[in-house]
């Protein structure tokens, strides 16, 4: 018994050793806290990204996963997306060694089945060939340690304004993706309407006059209020509570899902907190896995087949080295140049990631800035993510119960990781305008374009013109104004069809 007891806590200290978690002043409970924390909080993709990639057909009537009217195509795309999400965020822990989630990538899904597929004409295979293709092309630049260069390259202001423009971002999100801010548009609320000039309102009438409205205030200042007073697993501890008050709400007011457009109104933003028709356990069905092919080129052409790589690369690429060094900023896992340890094993993680994503035919997938959350509940160590990434490999059989988590309980916890990463703009110096404009651009591009890419883009190019014409110009490393020349051709790429057609 005594042997027994001394093999396990000699396996302990191993374990503890490799993952550095004593060192990174943690412990085990706190990270399988952060973990959790960490997959409530993007557990909804699971949910999601069947809603954005099954409902699209092909140019040959087909839709991914099979035939919308059955749902089986919607749980096929969901056991996918958590498989794939629950692989590579145990490798992502293991051998990266870092508090950083992957899971497919929001904006890029978009991409695959609005553009790629319904827009563009190719075949669901096709679109997945090009994401596979496009994996590729990062993994090698990442073996050839491009990308490394590359982020040391990047000034430290940027990085900072990287960090607190991902900050803003998460907010936003947290605001929209919960309904609290809305488009007036087609919201059907009296004095708005179609047409209507406002690009977004809060809630209803600019009150608060919901009840997932009001549980997300709760959740908020639930939130708030237990990570003031420093309790352990604070944020975790919020999801459950908010999820528990929102299950209440809907059993004694019936109120149902939104249901998108003109629908009903002050029903839940996604998953609607009840029992009611969702199962414990459910069978997977893996039918999209292996749904690639590399024939897209020839229903594209070579030149818009390139620029579509082009397009896809720039997003992966900058999209991840942005999410990283913020969440290694939130973490204190930085160096003094704003890279984290192990920079080189995440970025190559990453990278195979976006190409299992593709062969699997759920989309690329991606480091998740949802991971700040865990990192605001105390996850420091890559301990966290293998427990975030078994927790996805569970939701593979338990799907149904990352339904139960609506919006409006989780993405208050979004909110407040925000604002803990907002903090790092209060480091860039305001008063020199070659920093301050870039750094500015960053931050505020990134919530209202909703991209990551697109801020880094606008940061990268004003920083190196401005020092330019400043006469800096030597202050700004070569793989800068390279970074800033290709997201010169990532941001003209349109023009540059239309005059080459």
């Amino acid at each position: 018994m005594a042997n027994a007891t001394e093999e396990n806590t000699g396996f302990a200290q191993k374990l503890d050793a490799y993952f550095s978690i004593s060192a990174r002043g943690s412990s085990f409970g706190q990270e399988v806290r952060g973990g959790l924390t960490t997959f409530f909080t993007m557990a909804y993709i699971v949910v999601l990204n069947p809603l954005i990639l099954g409902f699209v057909a092909d140019r040959n009537g087909d839709y991914l996963g099979g035939d919308p009217t059955d749902a089986k195509n919607l749980a096929a795309i969901a056991a996918g997306t958590a498989l794939v999400a629950g692989i590579m965020t145990v490798v992502m822990g293991a051998w990266g060694r870092f508090p950083l989630a992957v899971a497919a990538g929001l904006g890029i899904n978009s991409v695959v089945a609005y553009g790629l597929v319904a827009n563009m004409g190719l075949s669901w295979a096709e679109a997945m060939g090009f994401i596979v293709l496009e994996g590729v092309m990062v993994l090698i630049l990442v073996l050839t340690k491009v990308r490394q260069r590359l982020l040391v390259a990047i000034p430290m202001a940027l990085k900072k304004a990287i960090a607190a423009g991902i900050g803003l971002f998460l907010a936003f999100i947290a605001l929209w993706d919960s309904r609290v801010v809305t488009d007036p548009s087609p919201s059907g609320v009296e004095g708005v309407g179609p047409g209507d000039p406002t690009p977004s309102t809060f809630g209803l009438d600019g009150a608060i006059s919901t009840w997932p409205t009001l549980v997300f205030v709760v959740g908020v200042l639930f939130a708030a209020m237990l990570y003031i007073r420093k309790i352990k697993g604070a944020f975790l501890i919020a999801i459950v509570g908010t999820t528990v008050l929102a299950f209440v709400v809907e059993a004694i007011a019936g109120l149902g899902g939104y249901g998108g457009g003109f629908g009903n109104l002050k029903g839940w933003a996604l998953n609607v907190p009840t029992f009611e028709g969702k199962d414990i356990i459910a069978a997977p069905d893996f039918g999209t896995l292996g749904h690639v092919s590399f024939g897209g080129f020839a229903q594209l052409g070579i030149l818009s087949g390139i620029l579509l790589m082009f397009s896809l690369f720039m997003v992966d690429f900058f999209d991840t080295m942005g999410t990283m060094t913020a969440v290694g900023e939130e973490a204190g896992l930085n160096d003094a140049e704003g890279i984290p340890d192990n920079s080189q094993e995440i970025l190559i993680v990453d990278s195979i990631a976006a190409i299992a994503g593709g062969a699997a035919g759920v989309s690329s997938n991606t480091a998740y800035i949802e991971s700040a959350s865990g990192v605001g509940d105390g996850a420091r160590t890559g301990f966290s993510s293998v427990v975030t990434g078994a927790a996805f490999l569970v939701a593979i059989f338990l799907a149904p119960l990352t339904t139960l988590v609506p919006f409006e309980a989780a993405t208050p916890v979004l909110l407040l990781v925000g604002l803990l990463m907002l903090s790092s703009a209060v480091d860039i110096d305001w008063k020199d305008w070659r920093i301050a404009v870039p750094a500015f651009l960053t931050m505020i591009v990134m919530p209202f374009g909703y991209s990551i890419a697109a801020g880094i883009g606008l940061g990268f190019i004003s920083y190196s013109l401005l020092h330019a014409v400043t006469g800096r110009a030597k202050d700004v490393k070569p793989l800068m104004w390279v970074a800033s020349g290709l997201f010169a051709l990532y941001f003209a790429q349109d023009l540059i069809t239309y005059f080459l057609n």
